[in-house]
């Protein structure tokens, strides 16, 4: 009788220091879990890696065997791509190291923290390095993508601040990724995704920030045409301290919000002002805020920035069905203001949303060349996210979001935020990268031929340079 994938495991991977996950284990449910409970896969094989060893070994377990192998951080993706059916999760969450150096203002991180974990760690030395809105976000996601967040136009892309990352390759090789080694690798590591290795470590740099002012301005959904019209003028032209992203949602029915708003539909801003002076925060909004109605509420204090960090956190726990859809947007013409104000109110869920996060100040600073993260000329990453704890709301959140994405992507720049797109085919994937995808596909041929590292938004290796490069 042939033996499963994971006895073959406990067999063949004699060297392996961490613990190995087959269906007939009892952590089984648990270790197959991601964050997005609309994704349902079961790997043959979960194996939960403590070093670049384990992963060199996994890496080489799953090859041997023809095996598929996904790699999974935080698990946060919305695709599922961290996971994979009948095939080998490579999980990275054991690799959660966060070693800050304050003097150089760099902090080294395991392929497998979170951002919470970074936070907490930075933030004792009134740091910090540009990352997502929710802390139980995974780093390595997050950062092979592009990284948008609340430090955005203050500091720039998550992968504008990545100095160096440790990676293991398709054939087991570790090998240092920077600005002197490998450095096509480093260059397709910031932005083009986990197409190439593994990353079992990242060193990012880190910016003075401390006590930041934060949290939402809220008006009645029914003023999302008047709020967003006013928004895309003002947002570009204040100084790179305010970041701001706009959006549509209902209010949760809890604490901090006060009752009478409670699942009350609403668009607005959720803001960041890196300064930590209140009274500086509140004169760069006072162009926007004075020219609209009184909101609904606004509810902007000075706050730790791990606290903003870990805002949505309870609104976003693991095990809601997510589904998304993303594009970049250059421009926010009358005729998409319209569109966002019929579709945005029309959230299905309490959870739902659409959100337009800024891609400019700092982001601009770098050329689209320069990391495989092209859309530099892009002022907004929309995201339209149909979200709820119930199973049966699945196609009710699909057909909004599909809706609303199908009725804006005329508008759009083409392409769209790779850490934000389900797997919707290589032409999109295509679009997603532009004038870089060439150079990808050729560092993808070069480092792994052999599309190892498929389950993710996938850059095909470009078979022509395959063939240049073997004798």
């Amino acid at each position: 009788m042939s033996s499963t994938p994971a006895q073959a495991a406990q067999r063949e991977l004699t060297r392996f220091q961490g613990r190995l996950t087959g269906p007939d284990d009892p952590g089984y449910p648990a270790a197959r879990a991601v964050y997005n409970a609309m994704i349902d896969r079961s790997p043959a094989l979960v194996a939960h890696c403590t070093d670049a060893d384990d992963v060199a070994h996994v890496i080489g377990f799953a090859r041997r065997h023809g095996l598929p192998l996904a790699v999974r951080g935080g698990g946060h993706h919305g695709a599922g791509l961290g996971t994979c059916d009948d095939g080998v999760v490579a999980d990275l969450s054991a690799l959660h190291s966060v070693t800050v150096d304050a003097t150089a203002r760099t902090v080294r991180v395991g392929g497998g923290a979170t951002w919470g974990q970074v936070d907490a760690a930075t933030h004792e030395h009134k740091l910090a390095t540009p990352s997502g809105i929710i802390s139980t976000t995974g780093v390595g996601g997050l950062a092979l993508g592009g990284g948008l967040g609340h430090l955005t136009r203050r500091c720039g892309l998550t992968v504008d601040n990545i100095l160096a990352a440790d990676v293991v390759l398709a054939d087991g090789t570790p090998v240092r990724a920077n600005a002197d080694e490998n450095t096509d690798l480093f260059w397709a590591i910031r932005g083009g995704g986990g197409n190439f290795g593994v990353v079992t470590s990242f060193t990012f740099r880190l910016h003075e920030v401390d006590t930041v002012v934060a949290g939402p301005t809220f008006w009645a959904a029914e003023q999302g045409a008047e709020v967003l019209a006013a928004y895309r003028e003002f947002l570009p032209s204040v100084p790179r301290d305010v970041n701001g992203f706009f959006l549509y949602g209902s209010v949760p029915p809890a604490p901090p919000f006060p009752e009478e708003l409670h699942l009350r539909k609403v668009c607005g801003v959720v803001w960041c002002h890196t300064s930590g002076d209140p009274g500086a925060a509140a004169r760069a909004m006072a162009p926007l805020l004075d020219t609209l109605p009184s909101p609904l509420l606004h509810a902007v204090a000075p706050m730790p920035h791990p606290v903003l960090q870990s805002m949505f956190d309870g609104l976003y726990p693991p095990g809601h069905q997510w589904y998304w859809r993303a594009d970049f947007v250059k421009d926010i013409p009358d005729d998409a203001v319209a569109l966002h104000a019929k579709f945005g109110p029309q959230t299905p869920s309490m959870q739902s949303t659409m959100h337009l996060y800024p891609i400019d100040g700092a982001a601009h600073d770098v050329r689209p060349g320069d990391t495989a993260f092209s859309y530099r000329d892009a002022r907004w990453a929309s995201v339209y996210a149909g979200v709820d704890p119930d199973p049966a709301q699945a196609d009710v959140l699909r057909r909004w979001t599909v809706d609303y994405f199908e009725a804006l992507h005329p508008y759009s720049a083409g392409g769209a935020y790779v850490n934000m797109m389900m797997d919707e085919g290589q032409e999109r994937v295509r679009a997603s990268y532009r004038g870089n995808y060439a150079r990808l596909a050729r560092v993808k041929a070069a480092l792994d031929p052999d599309n190892v590292f498929r389950h993710n938004q996938n850059i095909e290796p470009d078979a022509t340079a395959r063939f240049e490069a073997r004798p």
